[in-house]
């Protein structure tokens, strides 16, 4: 009988945990949960003021993103050597600045090198600008001729003009729908960006990335509480924003981090660890980017785990399913940016990335801008499309598919002159 009652436990117990790894698209199927609260420290300290959040709460909910979702970057690289190509003055007709170089990090008799593409509008004095990672090489966002093609590996895709795992000519200009370089730079906006494969290669294993760089003598892979490839993107925008700091063609104070799909992602993470980003914002980042994971719809923590294990840390994996365990979820990785401006932007048709659970968590994030006495999200419902909502930290839902568009852009720009650079 005892043996009957273990073996039907253990079936009830698969079955559970099998209909957590189902995608759901039903609201109706959303479980009940419960957030972790914002406002109560590790001691059941409240928390009622900006003072008393940034040395109190906000330091205990970075280390616990750090030590249970991205894992510790495990040391510190030298300050790496710049190798300029290019300071051209005759982009897009003359209207921009084109630079084009490479930070070359070396240790241990390893080396990495990050391409990095600069575009700068025509003005006099330093101007703001918006950096990101490319999903498809620096080529890929316009069909400059000029752009170095990147020589890191890459997944095979044909279609994409990608063979033998390297960017070809055709690759050139694929990705230029998402980047409206030109509107980016009517808007007196710079646009920097690099390919996130030249940091981490978004494979999983970790011998040809960032990593191996700061590896102990002996040690094949991170450690279960040490960085993989969403740390290491986020470490990678760090090291641009090092940069900037010394680029007097760059207002330092008014660079504003971008990021769409996983790239949101990661750009969520940099702003959150690192205060010099002076804005931030999030397109279509869904699971472990904007979305709250405890709404387990569309992608999950098991899913993302299983599909892309070499995003985070080793200690994630065993929340896999079990997303109520989580001693931190979305809202709170949205509240460490304040009071920093943010905007998270959703998808109508995306509902892999959960449109809903992005507006709500930075819904509830907005209530840590209060603290600085600045306005949260007041709309109670999730807004219609195109009816963007909120000021400092702002949402918007748009008619469509994943991707970024061109009301995307323009929502994100005007948005990003009011409140970066006023």
């Amino acid at each position: 009988m005892r043996r009957i009652f273990s073996v039907l436990f253990l079936f009830t117990f698969i079955n559970c945990f099998a209909q957590k790894l189902r995608t759901n698209y039903n609201e109706a199927a959303v479980p009940e949960y419960e957030l972790p609260d914002l406002f109560e420290s590790f001691k059941g300290r409240k928390i009622k003021r900006s003072e008393q959040w940034e040395k109190i709460r906000r330091p205990e909910i970075l280390q616990l993103f750090t030590q249970e979702v991205y894992g510790k970057v495990p040391g510190v690289l030298e300050k790496p050597d710049v190798i300029t190509y290019e300071a051209s003055g005759d982009a897009f007709g003359g209207k921009a600045i084109r630079k084009q170089f490479d930070l070359v990090f070396s240790v241990n008799n390893r080396e990495l090198s990050v391409g990095v593409l600069m575009y700068l509008p025509k003005t006099e004095g330093p101007v703001p600008v918006i950096v990101g990672y490319n999903f498809l090489g620096n080529h890929s966002i316009a069909g400059d001729v000029a752009i170095r093609i990147s020589e890191s590996w890459v997944n095979n895709n044909p279609s994409f003009g990608i063979v033998h795992n390297q960017f070809t000519e055709q690759s050139r200009g694929y990705d230029a729908e998402r980047w409206d370089v030109e509107k980016i730079l009517d808007a007196g906006f710079g646009l920097v960006t690099l390919f996130y494969g030249d940091v981490d290669p978004d494979r999983d294993d970790f011998e040809d990335g960032v990593q191996p760089l700061l590896y102990k003598e002996g040690q094949e892979e991170p450690a279960p509480d040490e960085w993989r490839a969403m740390a290491a993107w986020s470490w990678g925008l760090s090291r641009v924003m090092d940069y900037l700091e010394s680029d007097s063609d760059v207002n330092n104070e008014q660079v504003v981090v971008f990021g769409h799909s996983r790239l949101g992602k990661a750009a969520l993470w940099a702003a959150a660890s690192d205060q010099r980003f002076a804005a931030c914002i999030s397109n279509n980042s869904g699971c472990m980017g904007a979305a709250l994971s405890r709404r387990c719809f569309g992608e999950t923590v098991a899913v993302v785990n299983r599909n892309f294990p070499q995003w985070f840390c080793g200690n994630f994996k065993k929340y896999n399913g079990f997303e109520d365990r989580l001693p931190v979820d979305q809202h709170m990785l949205l509240a460490l940016i304040a009071p920093r401006p943010l905007y998270v932007g959703s998808a109508s048709e995306d509902l892999w990335a959960d449109p809903k659970g992005e507006f709500l968590a930075t819904k509830i994030a907005s209530s840590v801008y209060q603290l600085y006495d600045i306005p949260g999200i007041v709309a109670v419902k999730m807004p219609e499309p195109e009816h963007p909502v909120g000021g400092v930290i702002s949402y918007h839902l748009r008619t469509g598919k994943h991707g970024v568009t061109s009301y995307d852009w323009d929502q994100y720009l005007a948005w990003a002159k009011k409140y970066v650079v006023q």
